[in-house]
């Protein structure tokens, strides 16, 4: 695994060459002092840049691992020379999945790595009876490559949903279908933008579709401790799409600020969403989604519809992942026999949460107020993309 630096101003969290293949995925630990990116030629380098955070947020994770496979498939000389010896079609697939059970143990909570696996692993099987290398191998690339397509797509599509919805909560949109002249101030934790996800972004492209509209009348990011990903990553981005009124504060600003300085909307992003709409997202959104609450401000999630994982009941069911005290210590000054407790997510209960917004539409909340997660996947889950680009139309602007 390798690094290159690069001059681009361009928000791009990876770069994929499809002449090759070749991968390279910005380091975001660096980010925004430098920007370098690391070649990634294998899976060890995709679980390595997965697990030291050196790339982050659910959709980018699920890419990354799986263009990851396809590169260290099509072009690691090692790799290539281990398939080369198998000859059973059997074989190889049982090779392939033990490099996609290697990706699957590089971050427990986000389902998105885990739904991207799991879909590419049917694409697998379902090329079994060609009986060729070459159409497994081919088929892995190809699926690899639409899903990174499709990332970007839904992104757009996330981000129109939740403009539509912020607008029309906001008195924007009349019966009629007329905007208003009301505009936006939006609040959001952790990065849930272009650098969480192949491109534009999940809640921070709620923010760019706004923003787009004209709609959008400020942008607050927390710094989202310890890592400081708003700080760090979503300030930056905010700052090169020139926001407008962009702020940062701190996690503990939160509450005071809704009551002194006024919020319209908190939009986060997810890692897991459970069938009762119970939420997994970065450390810090719990308490956000309780001030909200308070402050009588709407608190939305918008995440792709591969989050939305109706296998869990509740949240008490996640698996939260602990990361290092010394992620915590070094970035706190804190003395360093400290005893530490550093989980890397929180759980929002879905009384917190106004709605979800996905590229398939938006969950609202029943005349029980209960978020029905479940049927919205039963509803929706035949229209996936897993057997290619989706028939579905682009959602429209109001």
């Amino acid at each position: 695994m390798s690094s290159n630096s690069t001059s681009s101003n361009n928000l791009e969290s990876l770069k994929y060459e499809k002449e090759g293949p070749k991968l390279s995925v910005l380091d975001q630990l660096l980010v925004p002092h430098e920007k370098v990116y690391i070649d990634i030629t294998d899976v060890e380098g995709a679980w390595a840049v997965i697990r030291s955070m050196q790339i982050r947020g659910a959709p980018l994770i699920a890419i990354v691992a799986v263009l990851g496979l396809a590169v260290d498939l099509c072009t690691n000389s090692k790799t290539m020379q281990e398939l080369k010896v198998i000859e059973e079609i059997k074989d190889v697939i049982i090779y392939i999945e033990k490099k996609m059970d290697y990706l699957r143990t590089s971050r427990p909570t986000a389902v998105n790595l885990f739904n991207a696996l799991d879909e590419l692993s049917t694409v697998i099987h379902s090329k079994k009876s060609d009986g060729s290398k070459d159409n497994i191998l081919q088929a892995i690339r190809t699926h690899a490559e639409f899903m990174l397509e499709r990332d970007v797509r839904d992104n757009e599509a996330i981000g129109t949903h939740g403009a539509n919805i912020l607008l029309a909560d906001n008195g924007n949109i009349d019966n009629n279908g007329n905007n208003g002249n009301k505009k936006i101030r939006m609040m959001t934790i952790c990065n849930t933008g272009s650098l969480a996800t192949a491109g534009y972004g999940t809640a921070l492209g709620v923010a760019r579709t706004l923003q787009k509209l004209h709609k959008l009348e400020s942008i607050t990011a927390l710094e989202t401790r310890p890592y400081n990903q708003g700080s760090r990553l979503t300030a930056f981005e905010i700052l090169e799409e020139k926001m407008p009124n962009g702020t940062l504060i701190c996690d503990s600003a939160a509450a005071s600020f809704m009551r002194t300085k006024g919020a319209d909307a908190c939009v986060v992003g997810a890692d897991r969403v459970c069938a009762n709409g119970d939420t997994a997202n970065k450390i810090g959104t719990y308490q956000l989604a309780v001030a909200a609450k308070e402050h009588g401000v709407p608190f939305y999630v918008a995440s792709p519809f591969t989050t939305l994982d109706v296998h869990l009941e509740h949240g008490d069911k996640i698996e939260i992942e602990e990361r290092s005290a010394n992620e915590l210590i070094d970035t706190s000054q804190a003395p360093k026999h400290m005893n530490v407790w550093n989980p890397g997510f929180d759980v929002t209960p879905a009384k917190y949460i106004t709605g979800i917004i996905t590229e398939k539409g938006v969950v609202l909340k029943d005349d029980n107020g209960n978020l029905n997660v479940a049927d919205f996947v039963l509803k929706h889950q035949s229209d996936d993309y897993k057997d290619g680009p989706s028939s579905s139309k682009k959602p429209k602007l109001s």
